[in-house]
Formats: structure tokens, C-alpha cells, sequence
């Protein structure tokens, strides 16, 4: 497996990783049209575009034999010395292969060489596969706020580490 930056050929495969990472986490509270607003919103060609060419932005996916089957999206500022990791995703065929630890690894060596102090995850808080992988790594749930998919609003966790802090990769 090859974790590398993504480029502008790898937009499709992006909007399916998380479509499909929605459908199988969140059945119970994303509704089919919701999945696709919210694909539509969070991962249209032009808002993935800009975060490809964003200073302060980074996207890395997983490719496995050709194909991709993960991505992560992380994010700093230069006025604090916090990074944000906005998503990991990987494809519900590809769970359980090391592919997400892989991606948070490698998003979390992005984000210290952008001298990143305190590391952020942010995470739905009905994604149980989500909140569960950011806990057993290491990260700790400090605080709650709401997010917007598809004209919704969610609750969305948010975990710390500290980017020197002892980390668990399973």
C-alpha cells in the first residue's frame, strides 16, 4: 500500500470512499439524499480542488493495488500551534487492514512538520468505528460541536493528542 498526496485524478475516488465510509457507518441517521448532499458538499470536485492547492491543507490517500481505498484531510493555521484532522476515511472493503492507522500515521508526521503542537480529530458522534479508532490511538474526546451535512445538523466530537504524546497505531 502507498500512502501519497492526492492529486486532481483522484476526485472521484475521494467522493466514493466517503460515500461509501457514510453508508455503512450511518444508516440509522443519514438518509440516501443526505449521503448525497453532503458528498456533494464536503467532497465537490472544485472544494477538493482548492484543498489540493491550500497552503495550510493536506490530502493523502491509500492506494492499494491501483486503487484508492482511504484518504485523510487535515488542516493547520500559522496563528496557533494546532493541526486538525478533519477526515479519515477508508472503504468499508478495506477496514481492519491497517490502512487507516497508515493514514492517521502519516497525516499525524504531516501536521509535525508544520511544527504542530496539539493535534485535533474531528468525528461524527454516531460514527462508533470513528470514535472507537481515534480512542484506541491514543487521542482523547475533549469537547463536542455540531456539524452540517446536507442542511442537517449533527453532533461531531473532537479528540486531542499531543503531537509528542506516546501514540498507538494497532
Amino acid at each position: 500500500m502507498t500512502i501519497r498526496v492526492a492529486t486532481d485524478d483522484d476526485v472521484d475516488a475521494i467522493r466514493r470512499v466517503a460515500e461509501r465510509s457514510w453508508e455503512v457507518d450511518y444508516p440509522a441517521i443519514l438518509t440516501r439524499e443526505t449521503i448525497e448532499a453532503g458528498v456533494d458538499d464536503w467532497y465537490a470536485p472544485e472544494q477538493i480542488a482548492s484543498e489540493l492547492v491550500s497552503a495550510r491543507s493536506q490530502l493523502l490517500v491509500a492506494e492499494r493495488d491501483g486503487d484508492i481505498v482511504g484518504f485523510s484531510h487535515a488542516s493547520w493555521n500559522d496563528t496557533d500551534d494546532e493541526g486538525y484532522i478533519l477526515r479519515i476515511y477508508v472503504d468499508p472493503d478495506h477496514r481492519r487492514e491497517g490502512v487507516g492507522h497508515e493514514l492517521l500515521e502519516r497525516t499525524r508526521s504531516e501536521l509535525v512538520a508544520q511544527d504542530v503542537e496539539r493535534i485535533n480529530a474531528m468525528v461524527l458522534a454516531e460514527n462508533e468505528p470513528g470514535n472507537d479508532f481515534y480512542a484506541r490511538s491514543g487521542f482523547e474526546l475533549v469537547g463536542e460541536s455540531e456539524t452540517t451535512i446536507g442542511g442537517d445538523t449533527y453532533r461531531e466530537h473532537r479528540y486531542a493528542l499531543d503531537s509528542d504524546a506516546e501514540f498507538d497505531v494497532d
